[in-house]
């Protein structure tokens, strides 16, 4: 099995966007002990290679990628970082290029049929539907209607109370967020806290 492949195994992954990361690899172990075992840490967070390098430079047991990524040279430099696997917002066949020479997982982001074909036909590892909250489980279902080969991720506003509903939808798995690693509590290294939340949205699935 590919280590990409933990993703399907809990059915989630963890979704970092904050601008302060007291200690990345800190957070990877708790997010592993809560049973979220994948970790994006998006380029939108300040020096997110640094945070990325110190992620992945000890045995945490965590699946570390960079998202938000938009140019290929962030692809690059989150690849010399250290990144198990590349998320982008959007379709960009320059990206897709750089994962496909590195052996690199890759995820992109769409929402509409057309925009699910174009990543597939990319090479994606899996499909970011985004925002998910507001297409709702139903827009998977019927996504998957023509296309059930396509692995896709519901991604923004998934919580626990709703998360079942798109994996019960056909959604391969779902995107934790602020809900499990809240600015404030990162931002104070309150692990107990950022753990119990982990555990919780594990739970619910």
């Amino acid at each position: 099995m590919a280590e990409i492949d933990i993703i399907g195994g809990d059915r989630a992954m963890a979704l970092i966007r904050a601008s302060v990361i007291p200690d990345a690899a800190a957070l990877a172990d708790t997010l592993v002990e809560g049973g979220i075992h994948a970790i994006e840490f998006t380029f939108t967070t300040p020096d997110v290679e640094t945070h990325i390098a110190r992620a992945t430079s000890r045995e945490t047991g965590a699946l570390v990628g960079a998202g938000s990524v938009l140019t290929p040279a962030q692809a690059r430099s989150a690849l010399d970082a250290g990144a198990h696997f590349i998320a982008t917002p959007g379709l960009s066949p320059q990206i897709a290029e750089i994962a496909a020479e590195a052996s690199v997982p890759l995820m992109m982001g769409a929402f509409t049929p057309s925009e699910i074909m174009q990543a597939l036909a990319l090479g994606v590892w899996a499909v970011k539907v985004f925002p998910a909250q507001t297409a709702g489980p139903d827009h998977f279902r019927h996504l998957l209607g023509p296309m059930p080969m396509a692995r896709l991720i519901a991604s923004g506003g998934i919580v626990a109370e709703n998360a079942r509903s798109f994996l019960n939808a056909g959604s391969y798995a779902v995107t934790a967020g602020s809900s499990v690693v809240p600015a404030e509590s990162l931002a104070a290294s309150d692990w107990d806290d950022i753990r119990r939340r982990a555990g919780e949205f594990a739970a619910a699935l």
